[in-house]
């Protein structure tokens, strides 16, 4: 069944990032990829559940843990790009591949990001492949640490959100709350609760399923997470004072 489920993950994100491309391509923006990443989650996930009829209590808790997660990012996504230019780093993609932008738009952005979804999503599809009876404490412990990493990354959106969104800070870097503690909160959320989703699976023998929680965590540190979003403040003296007295992910006390 882990095979079948595969599969049928695979095809669904086949057909579900092509629908997305052909939407942001008429609407001239790819950086609606960015909120079809939390949705696709929740589709492989729902979809698994059900054609495997896996609604055991563990199926049921990391389904609604997964629905929970994307719907919300989705709307947060969804949220900050109303109204506002395309994001600059799909900009400047669009402008280094000249005539070849809508093919390398589809391979490079949509289906490669459903392939990087596919991976991240490993302890979902491999968990919902069967009905999974009880909840261990492996599997409890997970549920845990994924509520933390959940909460870790909406507080954290939503700080950040209400620190843009006052006139006075325009131009400002976001240094309070969460934000004092370590310049990502929202990807340390993220990134915590992949690894929570993976005890879960862990506890039912999926210890192969490392590879999401890996994967998410090598996006986010070192390719297209951290790395390429502080670039963009890499002349600016208040975000460079910022990075040397606050941890880039670990949510530590600030340097003096």
């Amino acid at each position: 069944m882990i095979m079948e489920n595969l599969g049928l993950a695979a095809s669904f994100l086949g057909v579900y990032m092509s629908l997305w491309f052909i939407l942001a391509w008429a609407k001239g923006r790819n950086d609606l990829a960015d909120q079809a990443w939390g949705l696709g989650f929740v589709g492989v996930a729902i979809l698994s559940m059900l054609v495997n009829g896996a609604f055991g209590p563990s199926n049921l808790a990391v389904t609604a843990a997964v629905t929970a997660w994307g719907t919300r990012l989705f709307i947060h996504i969804h949220a900050r790009h109303r109204g506002k230019p395309e994001d600059f780093r799909y900009v400047q993609m669009r402008a280094a591949w000249g005539r070849m932008a809508p093919l390398y738009s589809f391979l490079k952005v949509f289906l490669l990001q459903g392939v990087l979804l596919l991976a991240v999503a490993t302890p979902v599809w491999f968990l919902n492949s069967e009905n999974r009876d009880g909840l261990p404490g492996l599997a409890v412990l997970g549920l845990a640490i994924w509520a933390v990493g959940f909460l870790f990354e909406a507080v954290g959106d939503w700080q950040l959100g209400r620190f843009i969104s006052d006139p006075a800070n325009a131009g400002r870097i976001m240094t309070r709350g969460l934000w004092r503690y370590t310049r990502h909160p929202n990807y340390f959320g993220e990134v915590t609760q992949w690894w929570g989703l993976y005890l879960v699976a862990l506890a039912f023998g999926g210890w192969w399923t490392v590879i999401g929680p890996l994967t998410i965590s090598f996006l986010i540190l070192k390719v297209s997470g951290i790395p390429m979003l502080e670039r963009k403040y890499d002349a600016n003296p208040e975000f460079q004072a910022y990075k040397k007295s606050t941890s880039a992910f670990f949510p530590l006390p600030p340097k003096s």
